[in-house]
């Protein structure tokens, strides 16, 4: 019995670190993404567009959903798709479509996780340099009007 306690100490001992020396990682606070999601589904608003923002982390977790009133069933899962997109690949979605066509042989990309929607209007979520997750606009006429609506919601909490 006492190696087995003499073990485990010996286990628990570099758990014991103090917090000043865990590891830490920037991440999107909530006030953040719903700062991005409302600004972003207004813009599209103020251009008569119904469209659903999706905001995940980086892990690719939803952190907002906002759906606009009258938007379509297809924008749920299109700003979902885009903002996982962008949050897990690091890239707009719109560049990422182009790098996929000009490319044929990165083709696989668009099987790679089925949660991936690669078509414009999703950017990743980057502040002070760190992918700290990605939004998604979808529901405009055309994903350059998503990413356009997707921009100003980062502009509104000064991301890059």
């Amino acid at each position: 019995m006492l190696k087995a306690t003499v073990f485990m100490a010996a286990l628990a001992a570099p758990l014991a670190a103090t917090a000043q020396e865990l590891p830490t990682a920037p991440y999107l606070p909530l006030t953040l993404a719903a700062k991005a999601a409302n600004t972003a589904l207004e813009a599209c608003a103020a251009d008569g567009y119904a469209v659903s923002v999706a905001i995940v982390a980086r892990d690719g977790a939803t952190k907002v959903h906002l759906k606009a009133d009258n938007s379509g069933p297809h924008t749920v899962g299109s700003a979902q798709g885009k903002a996982f997109t962008s949050a897990s690949l690091g890239r707009d979605t719109a560049g990422l479509a182009q790098f996929i066509g000009e490319n044929a042989q990165n083709e696989g990309l668009r099987d790679m996780d089925p949660r991936l929607v690669i078509q414009a209007g999703g950017l990743p979520i980057r502040i002070g340099g760190a992918l700290v997750g990605g939004i998604g606009v979808g529901g405009a006429p055309g994903g350059d009007l998503d990413a356009a609506c997707a921009r100003a919601g980062l502009d509104a909490i000064g991301a890059e």
